[in-house]
């Protein structure tokens, strides 16, 4: 008996359907926003930080400032180190009633390589007055986080795309600016799965650690379902 052929709910954004989310976009400043968050794999808080100056037409690259903040809490009477589940201090030996919380940032610089067309739009787009000045400073986009995503998810209705599915969750989740991220991640390592490859991924997505960039390895694993049905085509 033949079967149909099986459907399979996406886990990710392809490239066509980023071409889409373009298509259905009503302004260069939101087909921008969607084309670079695509193109360069960066995070939405990365891309919203964008300012003129940090576009070299000239070399074709744009750089990308990651600001990571994070608290440390301290003991109020020694200053020891504390985390969340100290009752007495591992120092001074007192209890912990009262703690000192510092905010400490950690700021990373990387500079990566955008291509031809994305460079020309974004050239034309300055050149029209896009950005937006702020504090002296002139931000390619000039929007928050919570409209860049506002922005994807109406796109990606009006372009009639489906829902995504997580591989390992089976949550169904829509399309976001991470989701066009994980769609970058995934386009290279389709491309270049060797280990050159997945350190350049790394560098260029801002990963820490490797792990974190080897996962889009397990996710871009197609080629196994491909294998699979091919054990059974005499048998169809």
């Amino acid at each position: 008996m033949k079967v149909g052929p099986i459907e399979v709910n996406k886990t990710y954004p392809e490239p066509e359907d980023v071409r889409l989310l373009e298509s259905a976009t009503t302004n260069l400043r939101d087909t921008l926003l969607i084309r670079v968050m695509f193109r360069l794999g960066c995070r939405v808080s990365e891309v919203l930080a964008l300012k003129v100056e940090d576009i070299d037409f000239t070399q074709h690259t744009v750089t990308i400032q990651h600001l990571k903040t994070h608290s440390k809490i301290s003991c109020q009477n020694c200053g020891a180190p504390l985390s969340k589940s100290h009752v007495f201090c591992p120092r001074c030996g007192l209890k912990v009633k009262d703690v000192i919380a510092h905010d400490l940032q950690r700021r990373r610089i990387r500079t990566l390589p955008i291509d031809a067309e994305t460079l020309h739009m974004l050239e034309d787009y300055i050149h029209w007055g896009g950005p937006v000045s702020r504090h002296g400073e002139r931000f390619i986009f000039g929007i928050n986080r919570h409209r860049a995503w506002q922005i994807v998810r109406d796109c990606a209705e009006r372009a009639g795309l489906s829902p995504l599915v997580n591989s390992e969750t089976g949550r169904i989740r829509g399309i976001s600016p991470h989701r066009l991220r994980d769609a970058f991640a995934i386009q290279a390592m389709k491309t270049d799965d060797s280990g050159d490859g997945l350190r350049l991924l790394q560098e260029h997505l801002g990963h820490a650690s490797f792990d974190t960039t080897a996962k889009y390895r397990k996710i871009a694993g197609s080629e196994h379902r491909e294998w699979y049905d091919r054990l059974w085509q005499e048998e169809a």
